[in-house]
């Protein structure tokens, strides 16, 4: 894979995914307790042995530069190989790339002339691919280009790039989001979908991301390049071949706050469907120096303090001090105080929930402190007023946000004496 150049993109807003990426660019929203979603497919690339990638990056970057330097210096740049952060360069309109084709031809003078095939990739999705076996797919079929393909629902199909493929398994159609996504012949509850990942010959690529069509406005793969691209050249379909081996394939599109929890909720069970804990595909992050996580409380009976977790993720550092968490992914440093509960839900890095809560079905970021005796996801109208609610009913509160505590007249202190009146 020495002549294989890769192009990580990475600067999606990521507005459907909002507040998450309130402060962050999409790929380096957490995932998983420990991992940012830029981290499976970066894991993707080494596992595959890809050697030289380019991380294209724009609005709000400093999270992901930030994880980039502290987790992925792993390659040694004497031997010519490395993970490094790319810019806009060319834009005079606030510094952002027009689309994916964009991005890619502002920064062509980085692939040298020494390389042979150029890999395009995302950096928001969740799978585990080797795309050194789309490199011999494509070298073996002598493609101009390859997109990797997956079958995928129908009623679901209209957010995505729909392929239609020849006997030989080239490309004769190509639709993005279309409004009635055409089916596979194979199965006709099914289309076929384009997984976001292309391999174009380095030449190919040289040659269709020009000025030309910059100023014209072809500046995305999906929406621009490849629709007229499969009439003139010789476009190949690559079946993902998923390394999860699991019985179901494995790719998400975290693209909705309801997507994202409910992959965040295929980790916890007990046969989970997305593999965590596969040592012949490592899975590569940052990770603090945090100490072990910790339960204590062991008063096991009603209404007793008990520290525990039940089909839970709990990263490093975490404290479960008399509360219970069930189905939820805890990130490092996540305390959890007495007599509350935690279900169905995500917690990243330093939150702190206050004794006697109850959590539901809630995605809380960093930082965030919650008041003892805090109530979430239990009354959706109350929660709608107080909190960012998704359409499926899954409640955000933002990164640092002040989380105010319940109102409870009964509650409230006796005012303090006012020393300025004399008592009667």
């Amino acid at each position: 894979m020495k002549k294989v150049f890769t192009l990580l993109l990475a600067g999606g807003e990521g507005a459907r995914l909002f507040p998450l990426t309130k402060y962050r660019a999409k790929p380096a929203v957490p995932f998983g307790g420990i991992y940012r979603l830029i981290d499976f497919t970066l894991s993707n690339c080494v596992n595959s042995n890809m050697r030289r990638i380019g991380v294209l990056m724009q609005t709000k970057s400093t999270s992901l530069n930030r994880h980039l330097h502290l987790a992925w210096n792993v390659y040694r740049p004497e031997l010519d190989e490395y993970i490094f952060p790319l810019h806009p360069s060319l834009s005079k309109e606030g510094d952002v790339f027009k689309g994916t084709a964009d991005a890619v031809f502002q920064n062509l003078r980085m692939i040298g002339n020494d390389m042979t095939e150029v890999l395009i990739v995302s950096g928001d999705h969740i799978y585990k691919m080797d795309y050194s076996k789309m490199v011999d797919h494509h070298r073996a079929n002598r493609a101009d280009a390859t997109v990797a393909i997956i079958e995928t629902e129908r009623a679901s199909a209209d957010q995505l790039g729909i392929v239609e493929e020849n006997a030989e398994g080239r490309i004769v159609g190509f639709e993005e989001k279309p409004a009635q996504p055409k089916p596979s012949p194979r199965n006709p509850a099914v289309s076929l979908a384009s997984m976001g990942v292309y391999l174009f010959n380095r030449q190919l690529l040289m040659d269709v991301l020009t000025d030309a069509a910059r100023t014209t406005g072809e500046v995305d793969f999906g929406k621009n390049i490849l629709p007229k691209l499969i009439h003139h050249h010789r476009v190949m379909a690559y079946n993902f071949v998923d390394e999860n081996k699991k019985l179901s394939v494995y790719w998400r599109d975290v693209g909705t706050i309801d997507s994202y929890w409910a992959a965040n909720m295929d980790l916890v069970g007990i046969d989970p469907v997305f593999n965590l804990y596969d040592r012949h595909w490592p899975l590569r992050t940052h990770q603090a120096s945090n100490p072990p996580a910790k339960f204590v409380f062991a008063d096991d009976f009603p209404n007793g303090r008990c520290g525990k977790a039940l089909d839970a993720i709990v990263s490093s550092g975490a404290i479960v001090s008399g509360g219970i968490v069930r189905r939820s992914v805890l990130s490092p440093n996540v305390y959890i105080d007495s007599w509350s509960e935690v279900t169905d839900s995500v917690l990243m890095n330093d939150v702190v929930i206050g004794a006697h809560c109850r959590i539901r079905r809630a995605l809380i970021d960093k930082g965030v402190v919650i008041p003892p005796h805090t109530v979430i996801g239990f009354d959706e109208a109350d929660d709608r007023r107080r909190y960012f609610v998704s359409a499926g009913g899954t409640v955000v509160i933002p990164k640092y946000a002040q989380v105010p505590g319940p109102v409870d007249p009964a509650a409230a202190p006796e005012p303090s004496p006012d020393p300025n009146v004399s008592p009667s």
